[in-house]
Protein backbone atom coordinates (compact mmCIF):
# COMPACT_ATOMS: atom_id res chain seq x y z
CA UNK A 1 0.00 0.00 0.00
CA UNK A 2 1.12 3.24 -0.78
CA UNK A 3 0.90 6.74 1.06
CA UNK A 4 0.08 10.19 -0.68
CA UNK A 5 2.96 12.46 -0.22
CA UNK A 6 1.79 16.14 0.09
CA UNK A 7 1.60 18.24 -3.00
CA UNK A 8 2.85 22.13 -2.26
CA UNK A 9 0.24 23.48 -5.18
CA UNK A 10 -2.84 21.69 -3.89
CA UNK A 11 -5.07 22.84 -0.83
CA UNK A 12 -5.97 19.55 0.56
CA UNK A 13 -4.02 17.46 2.79
CA UNK A 14 -2.04 13.95 1.70
CA UNK A 15 -4.19 11.29 2.01
CA UNK A 16 -3.06 8.06 3.22
CA UNK A 17 -4.22 5.03 1.69
CA UNK A 18 -3.16 2.59 4.04
CA UNK A 19 -5.11 3.82 7.03
CA UNK A 20 -7.80 0.88 7.69
CA UNK A 21 -9.95 3.10 9.73
CA UNK A 22 -10.80 4.87 6.50
CA UNK A 23 -11.11 2.29 4.29
CA UNK A 24 -13.13 0.52 6.28
CA UNK A 25 -15.38 3.67 7.38
CA UNK A 26 -15.17 4.81 3.02
CA UNK A 27 -16.87 1.54 1.94
CA UNK A 28 -19.70 1.48 5.29
CA UNK A 29 -20.21 5.04 3.76
CA UNK A 30 -20.61 4.38 0.21
CA UNK A 31 -23.10 1.38 1.18
CA UNK A 32 -25.52 3.15 3.57
CA UNK A 33 -25.44 5.31 0.93
CA UNK A 34 -26.40 3.07 -1.61
CA UNK A 35 -28.79 0.90 0.09
CA UNK A 36 -31.09 3.92 0.28
CA UNK A 37 -31.01 4.38 -3.57
CA UNK A 38 -31.35 0.32 -3.95
CA UNK A 39 -34.65 0.23 -2.22
CA UNK A 40 -36.32 3.48 -3.65
CA UNK A 41 -35.52 2.24 -7.00
CA UNK A 42 -36.86 -1.67 -6.77
CA UNK A 43 -39.51 0.01 -4.50
CA UNK A 44 -40.85 2.17 -7.87
CA UNK A 45 -40.11 -1.12 -9.93
CA UNK A 46 -42.67 -2.64 -7.23
CA UNK A 47 -45.42 0.10 -7.00
CA UNK A 48 -44.98 1.45 -10.41
CA UNK A 49 -48.57 2.38 -11.04
CA UNK A 50 -48.43 4.10 -7.95
CA UNK A 51 -45.35 6.06 -8.38
CA UNK A 52 -46.18 7.39 -11.49
CA UNK A 53 -49.26 8.49 -10.68
CA UNK A 54 -47.46 10.41 -8.12
CA UNK A 55 -44.75 12.11 -10.41
CA UNK A 56 -47.79 13.19 -12.95
CA UNK A 57 -49.32 14.86 -10.28
CA UNK A 58 -46.25 16.73 -8.94
CA UNK A 59 -46.61 18.16 -12.74
CA UNK A 60 -43.14 15.00 -13.69
CA UNK A 61 -43.58 13.15 -16.74
CA UNK A 62 -44.12 9.76 -16.39
CA UNK A 63 -41.46 8.69 -18.98
CA UNK A 64 -38.95 9.89 -16.85
CA UNK A 65 -39.36 6.60 -14.03
CA UNK A 66 -37.63 4.47 -15.77
CA UNK A 67 -34.63 6.59 -16.04
CA UNK A 68 -34.91 7.06 -12.34
CA UNK A 69 -35.15 3.72 -11.49
CA UNK A 70 -32.16 2.86 -13.45
CA UNK A 71 -30.35 5.79 -12.10
CA UNK A 72 -31.18 4.40 -8.18
CA UNK A 73 -30.54 0.65 -8.55
CA UNK A 74 -27.60 0.78 -11.24
CA UNK A 75 -26.18 4.00 -9.08
CA UNK A 76 -26.43 2.18 -5.68
CA UNK A 77 -24.96 -1.27 -7.42
CA UNK A 78 -22.20 0.90 -8.60
CA UNK A 79 -21.45 2.95 -5.17
CA UNK A 80 -21.46 -0.90 -3.90
CA UNK A 81 -18.46 -1.99 -5.51
CA UNK A 82 -16.67 1.45 -6.04
CA UNK A 83 -16.58 1.79 -10.05
CA UNK A 84 -17.11 5.27 -11.66
CA UNK A 85 -17.90 6.16 -8.22
CA UNK A 86 -17.39 10.35 -8.60
CA UNK A 87 -19.38 10.67 -11.45
CA UNK A 88 -22.05 8.14 -10.00
CA UNK A 89 -22.30 10.09 -6.66
CA UNK A 90 -22.35 13.67 -8.57
CA UNK A 91 -25.18 12.00 -10.65
CA UNK A 92 -27.20 10.63 -7.51
CA UNK A 93 -26.58 14.01 -5.58
CA UNK A 94 -28.11 16.23 -8.43
CA UNK A 95 -31.02 13.56 -8.43
CA UNK A 96 -31.12 14.34 -4.25
CA UNK A 97 -31.11 17.77 -4.95
CA UNK A 98 -33.48 17.89 -7.62
CA UNK A 99 -36.13 15.71 -6.06
CA UNK A 100 -36.14 17.80 -2.69
CA UNK A 101 -37.16 20.50 -5.20
CA UNK A 102 -39.60 18.80 -6.85
CA UNK A 103 -41.16 16.74 -4.52
CA UNK A 104 -40.50 18.09 -0.72
CA UNK A 105 -40.45 22.14 -0.62
CA UNK A 106 -43.54 22.18 0.84
CA UNK A 107 -41.74 23.90 3.54
CA UNK A 108 -45.29 23.99 5.98
CA UNK A 109 -45.79 20.53 6.17
CA UNK A 110 -43.01 19.74 8.87
CA UNK A 111 -42.76 16.38 7.54
CA UNK A 112 -41.56 17.59 3.91
CA UNK A 113 -39.35 19.86 5.21
CA UNK A 114 -37.54 16.89 7.20
CA UNK A 115 -37.88 15.12 3.74
CA UNK A 116 -36.38 18.34 1.66
CA UNK A 117 -33.34 18.57 4.63
CA UNK A 118 -32.78 14.55 4.48
CA UNK A 119 -32.34 14.73 0.24
CA UNK A 120 -30.07 18.02 0.92
CA UNK A 121 -27.98 16.13 3.44
CA UNK A 122 -27.75 12.89 1.26
CA UNK A 123 -26.43 15.09 -1.43
CA UNK A 124 -24.22 16.22 0.98
CA UNK A 125 -22.52 13.08 1.85
CA UNK A 126 -22.52 12.32 -1.81
CA UNK A 127 -20.48 15.16 -2.69
CA UNK A 128 -18.24 14.10 -0.28
CA UNK A 129 -17.65 11.08 -1.76
CA UNK A 130 -17.37 13.02 -5.04
CA UNK A 131 -14.39 15.28 -3.37
CA UNK A 132 -12.56 11.69 -1.83
CA UNK A 133 -13.36 9.12 -4.36
CA UNK A 134 -14.32 5.73 -3.76
CA UNK A 135 -11.93 4.75 -0.95
CA UNK A 136 -8.99 1.66 -1.25
CA UNK A 137 -11.90 -1.01 -1.24
CA UNK A 138 -13.42 -0.25 -4.37
CA UNK A 139 -13.15 -1.05 -8.26
CA UNK A 140 -11.17 2.48 -8.62
CA UNK A 141 -9.17 2.31 -5.65
CA UNK A 142 -7.86 -1.23 -6.97
CA UNK A 143 -7.31 0.92 -10.14
CA UNK A 144 -6.20 3.70 -8.70
CA UNK A 145 -3.23 1.19 -7.01
CA UNK A 146 -2.39 -0.08 -10.19
CA UNK A 147 -1.24 3.09 -11.87
CA UNK A 148 0.26 4.27 -8.66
Amino acid sequence: MSTATHDATSPLPARRGGHALQSWTELAGRLLLGVLFLFSGLGKITGYAATAGYMSAMGVPTGLLPVVIILEVLGSLLLFVGWKTRIVAFLLAGFSLLSAVIFHANFADQIQLVMFLKNVSIAGGLLLVVANGAGTYSIDGRQRSRVA
